[in-house]
């Protein structure tokens, strides 16, 4: 992955040659460039800001050396890249909430870019101006809702969540599946020797050597530390017919082989039915379902057979949702285990998928097979109509709109 930092303090990235995302880039797993903007300006005194239009307390950055900085960027990518975008990322209050599954998101992207605002902020023509120089890839992203005074401290924080998901950076691949966030849900308490310290004591069962025990304690322990910490992570549920609650959680990597599974088992009489037997979920290799869990929010749902909470029951349905084109929610197999389908599990996944549109989305899109009527159905109850333009145009499909209403 190649990352680059446009800043007026390119020092304050020197956090980055330190602990593991250093030896990262050492190793050549991270190619990071830190840019000065000042490098773009034209007068002697290398002004990067000016007094705001309209009046108000501070200073607002100029727009020119901005364009310069990207301009750059595109050059770099025609030069370089066979005419390649960085994704432009702007850190910034007004943006999309950072979160473990957007750093899933980014770390599939082969460039990433930072613009770090100060002052007042950026002229707002240079977001117009990246829009066109970089093929529309700019985001706004915001670490939490309070102000910091500038992007420096969010490159940083959202560089080492990235680069910690690229291969090869952490060194035991394992350690990232149980992290907090991975899966909506904060970590288990952790220990290490002595077993007894200052009076007291490890839990027992983490010394027993009885697997299961201990994997059950640390779900378990997850869930009530995530109650009193978090209890807004918390998963959503679906409600079979005979009112048996599994929990909807966000997908991980340790997911994707049963996923896999479970779509071809899902698509099988879609493809019969629209005589399509090479369409995508048919013949996606694991491979490429390992990308779509980095590509896509994923969420799966199973079925834990000794209590819906346990979560290590039978992958039964999955739905998945991304951004794209700035303000639309593309929606993505919806699927339902054959054996669950007319619960309604397929209606409640849809509706989980819809909340989980970003601020910025104000409609959601997704695509069915032409002949697939029971999916029409589902789709036309739920508020979806044709759309007007085909967004891709794929012979034997229909693709559908809803409008998200916003309270």
């Amino acid at each position: 992955m190649r990352i680059d930092v446009v800043s007026i303090f390119p020092e304050y990235l020197s956090p980055l040659d330190l602990s593991l995302i250093g030896k990262a880039r050492r190793e050549g797993l991270l190619d990071l460039h830190v840019h000065d903007l000042r490098s773009w300006t034209t007068d002697r005194h290398r002004t990067v800001d000016d007094t705001p239009y309209g009046g108000g307390a501070g200073m607002v950055m100029k727009p020119e050396p901005w364009a310069q900085a990207i301009d750059h960027l595109r050059s770099v990518g025609d030069e370089s890249y066979a005419g390649a975008r960085p994704l432009l990322v702007v850190p910034g209050p007004g943006g999309r909430r950072f979160d473990q599954a957007m750093a899933h998101e980014l770390a599939g992207e082969p460039w990433l870019a930072f613009a770090c605002g100060r002052y007042e902020g950026i002229d707002e023509r240079v977001y117009e101006h990246a829009q066109e120089a970089l093929d529309g890839r700019v985001r706004v992203v915001s670490l939490g809702d309070y102000v910091l005074n500038g992007g420096e401290v969010a490159v940083l924080t959202i560089t080492e969540a990235v680069a910690r998901l690229l291969p090869g950076v952490v060194g035991n691949a394992a350690s990232l599946v149980e992290e907090s966030h991975e899966d909506g849900l904060l970590e288990y308490p952790v220990y290490t020797k002595p077993a007894s310290w200052r009076g007291r004591e490890v839990p027992p069962v983490l010394l027993s050597g009885d697997h299961g025990a201990i994997a059950t304690w640390r779900h378990r322990q997850r869930l009530e530390r995530t109650a009193a910490r978090r209890p807004d992570l918390l998963p959503s549920s679906a409600t079979l017919a005979g009112g048996k609650e599994l929990p909807i959680r966000l997908a991980t990597p340790a997911d994707v082989p049963e996923l896999w599974t479970l779509t071809r088992a899902c698509w099988v009489d879609e493809g019969r039915v629209n005589e399509a037997p090479d369409i995508p979920p048919l013949v996606e290799t694991l491979a490429q379902a390992r990308s779509g869990i980095d590509g896509w929010r994923t969420w799966v749902v199973r079925d834990g057979g000794r209590g819906a909470n346990r979560g290590d029951g039978r992958l039964v349905a999955s739905v998945r949702g991304r951004l794209v084109d700035g303000n639309t929610w593309e929606v993505g197999r919806l699927m339902v285990a054959p054996d669950l389908v007319g619960q309604g599990m397929g209606r409640q996944l849809l509706a989980h998928v819809e909340r989980q549109a970003p601020p910025e989305a104000t409609r959601a899109w997704l695509l069915t097979g032409a002949r697939s009527e029971r999916n029409q159905r589902l789709y036309r109850k739920a508020g979806y109509r044709p759309v007007r333009e085909a967004r891709q145009g794929i012979p034997g499909t229909v693709e559908l709109e809803k409008r998200l209403r916003r309270s």
